[in-house]
């Protein structure tokens, strides 16, 4: 191999090295594109559980619409609510009063 071949060859390899490392470290470069990736893969993540909190939304609105029996449920059991010909029985707590066994 001639002197003027391995001048060629030697920047022939300068030139690819540079070109590789423009390509990692470039603006656009592969690692910002990893980072894209990792960022897309959480924001898919945080949409199919808001998917699911809606759906799961969307299914009490249907229910508090028109199913009367689980409206009746959640009257009860968030508003304390009776119906007029029930009795509500309250105990004491046996700490709270002072009783020893």
């Amino acid at each position: 191999m001639s002197r003027k071949h391995k001048i060629l060859f030697s920047i022939g390899i300068g030139i690819v090295f540079s070109l590789f490392l423009l390509i990692i470290f470039g603006n656009n470069a592969m690692l910002e594109l990893t980072r894209l990736k990792k960022e897309r893969d959480v924001i898919i993540k945080k949409n199919k559980e808001l998917a699911l909190n809606n759906n799961s939304m969307y299914n009490e609105i249907k229910r508090l619409k028109h199913d009367p029996k689980y409206i009746e449920n959640v009257a009860r059991r968030e508003l304390g609510m009776i119906r007029k010909d029930e009795v509500i029985l309250q105990f004491k707590d046996e700490k709270k009063v002072g009783i020893k066994k």
